[in-house]
């Protein structure tokens, strides 16, 4: 029968840190302390993908001279013979360390280093015994002293919330962690990419707005004290890129944030990215067609399929995206007969059934959107456009010319949530201004994501807008269906987080 080993005694970490700040001060006093004269010559994954392959029979000859620069995140201490990894930017290469080649000081000092130490290493390729690629270490120092030590190498950072404070050391521990945001980083740019290539103009418009607008939420306030006015942080950059519409730009799109003083979940951060894009001459039904090829084209530039796999259930961007109308939806996905969708009084017994909101003044079309929002939404898993939305809540879409009582806008739904939401835009400047005024009606009847009135955009449209179509696609939540990432906060860097302490 085996014992059981006795439980290790917790990490002094202060003792660790106050150790490490001792050996500091003795670099110090041995001179400059922080060096900023190593040059890298290679990059560890670069040397692996050229030279990975190769027999030590065939580097040995070769002699191939590199300088490498990074952090030691393992190190194995043999006599006067010892191996250390080091980690950059890239990946990561064996060190192969001798008193021998460094000497008696180097090699003593090399000794007492800590794991998070960030070193300069200069030598020659080989392959040891076992196979793996390394560095035959000639020169080595140390750039900066890591004062903190690393986390435990086999388990790395485990408190999820901690992993989100201190994202830096999450980046250095975990490959996971690393490969989700550069994919993060192609996505974005093959994104750009792609609309520059389709004729669209990148801008930037303002992200303090003296009138929020462009969508239904809450803004955050703020003082601009040089102009004595309020202030807000832009919770869309809709009305101005409409507004550059009307001075002539026929396609534009921003990617950029965007602020909503919302509650906070694994779908939602307060501070987000969103690209917003409008194009003359175009209507809902291009704006789909387009929107279909861009998520099509990021998937394949990330991750390099179009067919991913999300909470281990299989999504297909490559198959044509499924087009429903809100009260298809009911038949398709809610168990509803055609009558039973049309039907206004069976729809607010239901929703009352279910413990949702059903308010009196709701017609229809806005009870068929509350169903659909508490049976349907969640159930559609592959990518679907949801159509036909009802005009009174989509203030700035353009009505349907067959249906007045519902917009020309859509919403694409994969995994059970929204990913973008576009419309043909409404251009008529006395119906924007009507839509305008019964949001203010909303806003002083207690309604804080109401929209305010907007003197200027209202101006702006009496100049004339042409027939144009707009849509908004979420990046953050894109980038954790390519990363098959469960929570919004692991797809941004430095998600909000209530304060330490």
């Amino acid at each position: 029968m085996t014992s059981t080993p006795p439980p290790q005694p917790p990490i002094d970490e202060n003792k660790l840190i106050a150790e490490r700040r001792e050996k500091l001060a003795a670099i110090r006093q041995q001179g400059i302390a922080f060096p900023n004269d190593f040059k890298p010559t290679h990059r560890a994954a670069d040397l692996l993908r050229k030279h990975g392959a190769q027999s030590n029979d065939e580097l040995e000859p070769l002699a191939v001279k590199v300088a490498l620069g990074g952090r030691m995140m393992l190190k194995r201490q043999m006599g006067k013979a010892s191996f250390a990894t080091l980690q950059d930017g890239s990946g990561r290469l064996q060190l192969f360390v001798t008193k021998d080649a460094l000497g008696d000081a180097v090699y003593d000092a090399f000794k007492h280093w800590d794991l998070g130490d960030i070193l300069g290493a200069e030598g020659t390729l080989f392959k040891t015994k076992t196979g793996e690629l390394s560095l035959r270490v000639s020169k080595l120092r140390l750039l900066t002293k890591s004062l903190r030590p690393l986390p435990d190498k086999f388990h790395g950072m485990t408190d999820q919330e901690q992993k989100y404070r201190q994202r830096y050391v999450d980046l250095m521990t975990d490959d996971d962690a690393r490969t989700r945001f550069a994919a993060r980083s192609k996505a974005v740019s093959s994104i750009r990419n792609f609309m520059v290539e389709h004729g669209f103009l990148e801008v930037e418009t303002p992200m303090l707005h003296p009138i929020p607008g462009g969508a239904n939420a809450k803004p955050f306030k703020t003082h601009h004290n040089a102009l004595d006015q309020e202030m807000f942080l832009r919770i869309a950059p809709e009305l101005y890129l409409k507004r550059l519409i009307v001075g002539g730009f026929e396609r534009v799109f921003e990617i950029n944030r965007s602020f909503r003083n919302e509650g906070i979940s694994v779908r939602h951060n307060p501070e987000f990215t969103m690209m917003e894009f409008y194009a003359a001459w175009w209507n809902h039904h291009d704006l789909m067609d387009f929107t279909e090829s861009v998520l099509r084209h990021a998937a394949r530039q990330a991750t390099g399929s179009a067919s991913l796999v999300y909470a281990g259930k299989p999504v297909d961007l490559d198959q044509p995206f499924a087009r429903l109308s809100v009260r298809d939806s009911l038949v398709v996905h809610a168990g509803l007969t055609e009558a039973e969708a049309g039907d206004a009084a069976l729809l607010r017994d239901k929703l009352k059934a279910l413990g949702q909101q059903a308010p009196a003044h709701w017609k229809l079309p806005e009870l068929q959107f509350g169903l659909f929002e508490a049976l349907v939404e969640e159930k559609l898993w592959q990518p679907t456009f949801i159509i036909d939305y009802p005009v009174e809540v989509s203030p700035l879409a353009r009505a349907s010319d067959s249906n007045p009582a519902v917009t020309e806008r859509f919403e694409l739904f994969i995994t059970g949530r929204e990913y973008a939401n576009g419309f043909s835009e409404l251009n008529d400047a006395e119906d924007q201004a009507a839509r305008f005024q019964a949001q203010v009606a909303n806003k002083d009847a207690g309604d804080e994501e109401a929209m305010y009135y907007d003197a200027d955009f209202i101006r702006a449209l009496e100049y004339g807008m042409p027939p144009t179509g707009g849509c908004g696609i979420g990046i953050d939540r894109l980038i954790m269906l390519l990363t098959d990432s469960q929570s919004i906060r692991d797809v941004i860097l430095f998600p909000s987080l209530r304060k330490e302490g």
